[in-house]
Formats: C-alpha cells, structure tokens, sequence
C-alpha cells in the first residue's frame, strides 16, 4: 500500500478525528518516453548549469524572484521551519451542500482512512451524517509544499468505505469566463430543433460505466512499441468513414436519430475524440 500524502487530525467544531490521506488516481502514465540520442540511441542526461558552469546537486536552493533577474535565495531547513497548523490539522470551517459546488473546483481526489481502529467508529458517524444531508466540508490541509483547499465528503458509492477528500482550486487559480465566452451572442432557441436535441439525447441515454471507457492513445503507444519491438508491420491510421455534408442542424439532428444511437456508442469508444469534436 502507498505511504499516506497527509496524516493529522480532522477537527470539526470539538471533534478531533486522526486520519490517514491516499491518492486515489494515478498522476503518471504507464508508457512512458525518454529522451535519447537518435544516432547512439543512449539515453540524454541533463546537467544543472548557471552562466554555462556546472553546479553540485548540494549547491542548488530555491529562489524567489522579487525583480527581473534578482531572487531571494531560501533554504530548504527554512522551508522545514514554516510549521503552519494545517501542515498537521485539517480544521473545518464550513459545511456546504455538495451541488453548491461547481465542476471546476475540484482537482484530485483522496481517500480518507482512519489512523487506527478507534478512529473509526468516529469516521463512520461522520460519512453518514454527510450522506444524509448531502453535504460536505470544506477546509484547509498543507502538503506537497503549498497550502489546499479541500472538500470532505461521503463516497458516492455506497460500498465503499471510509470518506473522500478533494482537494479544490482557490478563486485566483480559476480563470474568468468572461476573457473566452463573453463576446458569444444570445440566440433564439428553435422550438423543433430544441425537441429533437432533447430527443437525440433521450435516444443515447443510458446509465454511465466508467470501465466503459479505456485509454485509447495509451492502447495504440503500446502497439506501436510492441510492432517496433517484434519488427512487425507499424501499425497504420483507419480510414476516415465519409460523412454527409451537414447543410441544416434540423436535417442533422433528424439524421442523427434515424442513426439510433450510433453516436453514442462510438462516443462511448473514443470518448478524447467526442470532447475534441
């Protein structure tokens, strides 16, 4: 099992509960590339240099950068020194109901585990409490070097136990909608294209599974590695299936639902190119 990313105490008003925090995605990829050298095929090795000179592993500090070329030089035992008291208590300032919440907050998420057995009873009182009134808590956790807003909630899937934690982007990290959407004009909305919309959707909906949908790319880099490995054939792009010039968003979404689904299912396949599109 992988070492926790936080250990400490979850204090709500004058409940104290110890917990243990783990990464609950794979940040890395599973092929991954190195750089190497295209006529010895050896592996390029970077060097850390200043004004074109070498510099030792043990000489190199952190620098803040106040002005143009000039930085403040912090050590790293400074670092060690700043014991704030979320590095070690996860205080919860507020509950909040979960779909106050928008998509875009939310970054990684975290299981939360009690830190021995007597933590525990208190860890199921509290995951039900949040199922019940549908709500989370929100706090501040220190960890990898900066400070996280977070959010405390009850798995979604009722087997699972203990809680989940999602660590959530601050406001200044969020950029403004009106720099990329604001110039979008208000256009009237189509009754009958607005039926047959809701009807395309209705047509391809059905209960979302997330074993579903698989890492195509990551499929077709190891193929590719495979073919090079074996000196097989490489393999080569499908044929792009020619599609009918869209002259109406009426004769295209009727279109579309004489297809009965096909849309969703090669979304379901591919769901990077869906996005894309």
């Amino acid at each position: 099992m992988a070492r926790p990313t936080w250990s400490g105490q979850i204090q709500i008003s004058l409940v104290s509960i110890a917990v243990k925090i783990f990464p609950a995605s794979n940040s890395a990829r599973q092929v991954e590339f190195h750089q190497i050298d295209r006529e010895s095929g050896k592996r390029i090795h970077h060097q850390n240099v200043a004004d074109d000179e070498p510099v030792n592993a043990a000489d190199i500090v952190k620098g803040y950068e106040y002005k143009k070329g000039k930085y403040i030089q912090i050590e790293p035992d400074e670092l060690k020194k700043l014991r704030i008291p979320t590095a070690t208590t996860m205080e919860i300032a507020q509950f909040a109901k979960a779909e106050e919440l928008p998509p875009e907050l939310f970054d990684r998420p975290y299981f939360v585990a009690p830190k021995d057995e007597a933590q525990a009873k208190a860890i199921a009182i509290m995951r039900k409490a949040l199922e019940q009134t549908q709500s989370i808590g929100i706090g501040k956790i220190a960890f990898s070097g900066r400070e996280h807003l977070v959010a405390l909630a009850a798995p979604t899937d009722p087997k699972q136990k203990g809680l989940m934690l999602y660590t959530l982007r601050f406001e200044n990290e969020l950029r403004s909608p009106k720099d990329y959407v604001s110039s979008i004009k208000d256009v009237a909305v189509d009754a009958k294209q607005l039926s047959l919309a809701r009807q395309l959707i209705a047509s391809n909906t059905e209960k979302f599974k997330l074993s579903d949908y698989k890492d195509e790319y990551e499929t077709a880099v190891r193929t590719l590695v495979n073919a090079k490995l074996k000196n097989k054939p490489l393999p080569q792009e499908e044929p792009k299936t020619p599609k009918g010039k869209v002259i109406d968003l009426m004769d295209a979404l009727r279109q579309s639902l004489k297809e009965k689904g096909k849309p969703a299912k090669s979304a379901r396949r591919t769901p990077q190119r869906r996005k894309a599109a």
